[in-house]
């Protein structure tokens, strides 16, 4: 985890893989402050880009392609969502006690590690608390806050994904 700030190299992708899966307390713990977003951009999208591929093999898609698109585009789009909504929580609470960049980077290191094993059918039972499991742990080693702080923002952000759904869902009328 030693690499040049901002620089993304498939080398720093299984490196940073390996300590996550291993020591994620220590991985988190050891995140250099001034991570880039290039490094951790860079891991989800890998990570995004496997889970879309490898859904591919769960079913048969009419469009493949177009399948795999929409997969990538939500597990990055969703990622950025959930950091976008996390950190409007903590400022709104606590203020900004750091960077988007390294709020983000939580969101990307721990959702790129679940992503791995998203694509295999009725895991996402196991990966979805895994990954918040992770960001909790990331929100209290990398961006200092406090475990009920951390838990705060997860749960609310959680709740406004899902009530932002919930409110499209006349819009999606059958």
């Amino acid at each position: 985890m030693t690499q040049d700030a901002g620089r993304f190299s498939i080398g720093f992708y299984f490196k940073s893989l390996a300590k996550a899966l291993a020591t994620p307390v220590t991985f988190f713990q050891e995140l250099p402050e001034d991570s880039g977003f290039r490094q951790s951009a860079g891991f989800l999208i890998v990570s995004s880009a496997f889970f879309a591929f490898a859904s591919l093999t769960t079913r048969d898609f009419e469009a493949p392609w177009i399948s795999s698109g929409v997969f990538f585009l939500n597990a990055v789009g969703m990622t950025l969502i959930a950091a976008g909504l996390g950190y409007i929580t903590m400022v709104m609470f606590w203020g900004r006690k750091v960077t988007f960049r390294r709020f983000f980077s939580v969101y990307a290191f721990a959702s790129g590690v679940t992503l791995l094993a998203s694509w295999i059918p009725l895991f996402v039972f196991m990966t979805e608390p895994w990954k918040w499991l992770m960001i909790g742990i990331g929100l209290t080693k990398t961006c200092g806050l406090k475990w009920l702080q951390s838990v705060l923002v997860i749960v609310l952000s959680i709740g406004m994904i899902v009530l932002f759904f919930w409110s499209l869902l006349p819009l999606v009328s059958y």
